[in-house]
């Protein structure tokens, strides 16, 4: 059997406890949180006065947090982008009966409350340029990208594993650099969408232990190759209007790293994280390639450290459309 029907198979296997998984690691759409519950009711009589201390806490963060405010907005808003290759992986099929699309239906539509809050909120606080921000937004999912990962679902798992437990880093920043200024609304709202993150990073990593067990071998190969090649931001390709494709996340990746809101050494974190979690030096039966492949992850995590030790984070004052003059 070829390895793309072994993983078609493994992934048959694991969807028959699809609603299993939903139930686990979501939550009732009838009781989650919405957007709403962290944002001014214009129905309120209060309501402009709420708009007004939103904009006045608001001069208190730094034209640096703000555009990781807006990053993390444009990443969050670009699911459509994320919907779609997920729905493209060996063993999901766009069928209402499928037990994987039931899955990726039911994580988007948790993942779509993010973009929306943010996306409000940025929207009253009166600091940045929206249309500027939406047209990132709309060049960001008309570009699209590539993970590296083709239809392959256990490289995709690892992406989304990683991927997940790094928006959950960068949220939980965001809370606690807005909490230090007083700002305890946004530092609420960030930390319940981090929430999320962690749970939803938490049922990508389930679904690797679960093809550890099923297929070890290529289930390490296939970690050894996306942390290999390094896994690629999703607003790799930010860029701004009238400008060329994929022109603006250097800089972006310097502002988030030098406000603390995602550093190298959080990428370090996480690549231990995923080791410990997925306990990958205690896994038996792997073949010789995927033996090397192991004793590579293993050792990534050091080499990674010293190199963000040794990198050095300009204090250039970059310019961004999304920002307003104060």
């Amino acid at each position: 059997m070829s390895v793309e029907n072994i993983r078609i198979e493994v992934m048959q296997t694991l969807g028959k406890n699809i609603n299993q998984f939903v139930d686990k690691f979501l939550m009732d759409i009838d009781t989650i949180w919405q957007p709403s519950d962290f944002l001014p009711n214009p129905q309120a009589d209060n309501f402009i006065e709420e708009v007004k201390e939103i904009q006045e806490l608001g001069k208190e963060l730094d034209d640096d947090f703000w555009v990781c405010m807006v990053g993390d907005t444009i990443t969050e808003e670009a699911l459509p982008t994320y919907e779609s290759w997920l729905l493209s992986l060996d063993g999901v099929e766009q069928d209402p009966d499928n037990g994987w699309a039931k899955w990726v239906r039911a994580w988007t539509a948790e993942e779509n409350r993010h973009g929306d809050v943010l996306n409000k909120y940025l929207y009253l606080s009166g600091r940045v340029n929206m249309r500027e921000v939406e047209i990132s937004t709309q060049h960001l999912i008309a570009d699209g990208f590539d993970i590296g990962t083709a239809t392959d679902p256990y490289k995709n798992f690892v992406y989304t594993s990683f991927q997940e437990l790094a928006t959950y880093v960068s949220h939980n920043n965001v809370a606690k650099i807005a909490r230090k200024k007083g700002h305890n609304a946004l530092a609420k709202m960030s930390k319940i969408i981090a929430g999320d993150e962690m749970r939803h990073h938490i049922a990508y990593s389930h679904f690797i232990e679960e093809i550890f067990k099923i297929d070890p071998s290529e289930m390490m190969l296939a970690y050894y190759y996306m942390m290999k090649k390094q896994i690629i931001m999703p607003a790799m390709n930010l860029r701004e209007s009238f400008c060329d494709k994929a022109t603006l996340f250097d800089q972006f990746s310097i502002v988030a790293q030098r406000s603390g809101v995602y550093t190298g050494f959080d990428y370090v974190d996480i690549m231990r994280k995923l080791n410990d979690k997925w306990s990958i030096d205690k896994i038996t039966g792997l073949t010789s390639e995927a033996e090397k492949a192991r004793d590579y992850l293993m050792r990534l995590p050091d080499r990674m450290y010293r190199l963000a030790e040794r990198a050095t984070i300009p204090n250039t004052p970059y310019q961004f459309k999304w920002m307003t003059k104060m």
